[in-house]
């Protein structure tokens, strides 16, 4: 059994091995994956809101309990950026071919910035309401996936499966989170705050960040660049 103040560094740096074997499988889809990961990466600073309220988890030189920052929350967040930017695509034997300037002028991406911006519009008016900041970065994600869609219909396809296929993927670890340190959700997370609602002996509020994440994250790329996605046999627009 590993010591608890290894379980958080070992179980981030576990994000990395999917992650790599993405990047060197799949060589379609490494600019999308390098974009998301260094995009969703500085999200890792975003730690001090959760830590302690939503969870204490020990971390390399004490770092978590004293600034309330921490080196895995960066490892964490680029690892699973890249893997949920590209999942969809990966599973569906499709990629992603730019969107015609023509149809970026149509009426319906007027608001196209505006979409893109929501989450973090939305999350500082979530983060005052009076409950766990988790539920904040959740909705505010579940809030990105709803302007996408309205935004961008044909990233429909992608909001959800990523929701699904992430979801299930963000289960496998945190059961695997179990595996190797038994207890260690119930002496880090601070059930006590939380809905008390567990599935697979797992908080609930893991599983709908998962999903949040996954859903949003999913077509954050097309959405960010103007592309969308397309069978991989599909002949790029331009091409003889």
């Amino acid at each position: 059994m590993i010591s608890d103040s290894y379980v958080w560094f070992a179980w981030s740096v576990a994000f990395l091995i999917p992650w790599a074997f993405l990047w060197v499988s799949f060589s379609t889809q490494r600019k999308a994956m390098l974009w998301a990961s260094l995009f969703t990466m500085p999200f890792g600073l975003t730690e001090p809101l959760f830590v302690p309220e939503y969870w204490n988890p020990p971390s390399l030189f004490g770092l978590a309990q004293t600034t309330g920052f921490d080196i895995e929350s960066l490892i964490f967040c680029f690892g699973i950026g890249g893997v949920a930017a590209v999942v969809v695509n990966v599973a569906t034997r499709r990629r992603a071919q730019a969107v015609s300037k023509q149809e970026r002028g149509s009426a319906r991406h007027r608001f196209h910035r505006w979409a893109m911006a929501m989450p973090f519009i939305a999350f500082p008016f979530l983060w005052l309401l009076p409950w766990n900041a988790i539920y904040a970065g959740i909705g505010s994600m579940f809030v990105g996936v709803a302007a996408t869609i309205l935004c961008r219909p044909d990233l429909l396809r992608n909001s959800v499966l990523g929701a699904l296929i992430f979801t299930c993927y963000y289960l496998i670890y945190l059961l695997g989170l179990e595996a190797m340190a038994p207890g260690f959700i119930e002496r880090v997370w601070k059930l006590d705050v939380l809905s008390g609602i567990f599935v697979l002996g797992l908080p609930l509020e893991e599983l709908l960040f998962a999903a949040g994440f996954g859903g949003y994250w999913a077509g954050v790329y097309e959405h960010f660049t103007w592309h969308r996605s397309v069978s991989a046999d599909t002949t790029p627009e331009g091409a003889a």
